[in-house]
């Protein structure tokens, strides 16, 4: 082998710096490839009990790890030979057209992941062109969320509570400030036994243990941050000095059935989903009261532990009224892979809510923007790899599922 001193002209092409990032939080966000890195920053960011709050689930969190089990045990059948030099990811959705197959979900105690809060995920979504659903339990108000997106498209999560005036008078105030979608949330006649935030003893506002002193110490950020903005409170709720277990308690009402999802329906001037539907019959009830869309949720398994998994659910459901209404799934979603599968399975749509809160922690503003993108990225790409241009072109020819569980 001939052998030569390079020459200088030779390596220039070769030894390019990368331009250095002075930013750590740009750094940090851009080192995070998957939802699962992301996870981990927040993880290392965040004060346990609040990370805890988003990260865990019901008694022993089975229903969540059975929820991502069935989406990795998804294989993909791709055509090939296909021209997919462009895809196409929007879709509409409850009669408006969204970029992408995603939404940002209802999520509770949001500013307390990150002070920034519901702000950052509305903002986030009005960017991305995709719905930014704001919880009962949302602690910013439902005019302040309108108000800092006003390009946006805002969903309102209703819990119904024992005091159906205020239910309502929430119900109004979302239709006033411009929400088109109500979601109706049906799982929750009580809380769910989350044991992680029982053994947390989280509070709101949080308690200051001597644990929580140690375990906020290399945190400084996040504790900078919730002294010294507005304090944590629910913008739709009276203040409370109690658990959250207790809370939940106290505000749900398990005397709800169908008459009073009918009467909701007809209270309210736009489109309405149920959220938390877990059987094919309840899918049929639902349709027949009039609403646009079914939501199948087990509420991310932080209700009932050893629930139904909404991804198995699905084609059934879809065959009994998938053709009368709009069907969307949330639960396990980590991946842009996860909601390419769920649309090819038979999904209208998908709700992200842990993903979107451990870009949050990992961020605020940015780092809700770069959970979306992540999720943009592996959405188009997971398309053009299955030979796709077009959500309209995925279909359960795409996907494979590989069942570990099977009924007895």
């Amino acid at each position: 082998m001939k052998r030569q001193l390079p020459k200088r002209r030779d390596l220039a092409p070769l030894l390019k710096f990368k331009e250095p990032v002075w930013s750590p939080k740009e750094r940090r966000l851009a080192r995070a490839l998957t939802v699962e890195d992301l996870r981990r920053i927040a993880r290392r960011r965040t004060p346990k009990p609040a990370f805890d709050y988003t990260d865990g689930a019901a008694d022993g969190e089975v229903s969540l790890a059975r929820a991502r089990e069935a989406f990795a045990d998804v294989e993909f059948r791709p055509s090939i030979l296909r021209d997919v030099s462009d895809v196409d990811t929007s879709r509409k959705v409850l009669g408006q057209r969204v970029a992408l197959p995603f939404g940002i979900a209802p999520t509770g105690f949001t500013r307390m992941m990150h002070a920034e809060g519901e702000i950052a995920g509305a903002t986030a979504a009005e960017a991305a062109g995709i719905p930014f659903s704001l919880s009962t339990m949302g602690t910013t108000s439902i005019e302040d969320v309108a108000a800092a997106a006003p390009g946006g498209r805002h969903w309102f999560q209703l819990y119904m509570w024992k005091d159906r005036d205020r239910s309502m008078a929430l119900v109004d105030r979302a239709a006033k400030a411009g929400y088109d979608t109500l979601l109706v949330t049906v799982d929750v006649p009580v809380a769910g036994a989350r044991l992680r935030d029982v053994r947390n003893g989280m509070t709101i506002p949080p308690t200051l243990t001597p644990r929580t002193v140690v375990n906020a110490v290399p945190r400084p950020a996040w504790w900078i941050n919730f002294l010294t903005t507005e304090p944590l409170a629910f913008a739709s709720l009276d203040s409370w000095s109690g658990t959250v277990a207790d809370l939940l308690d106290t505000m749900f009402d398990p005397t709800v059935t169908y008459d009073d999802l009918a009467w909701i329906r007809d209270q309210w001037p736009g489109k309405v989903v149920v959220k938390g539907v877990q059987t094919v019959d309840d899918a049929r009830r639902v349709r027949d009261v009039g609403v646009d869309a079914v939501l199948l949720s087990n509420h991310g398994g932080r209700q009932l532990d050893r629930a139904p998994v909404p991804f198995h659910l699905l084609p059934e459901v879809v065959a009994a009224v998938g053709d009368d209404l709009e069907v969307h799934l949330d639960t396990g979603i980590m991946s842009g892979q996860d909601v390419v599968a769920a649309v090819a399975h038979g999904a209208h749509f998908t709700l992200v809510g842990r993903a979107y809160l451990y870009g949050l922690m990992a961020g605020g503003r940015e780092g809700v923007d770069r959970m979306v993108e992540i999720l943009t990225g592996q959405v188009e790409r997971t398309m053009r790899l299955l030979g796709v241009r077009t959500l309209d072109e995925l279909t359960p020819e795409h996907v494979v599922m590989l069942r570990r569980l099977r009924p007895r």
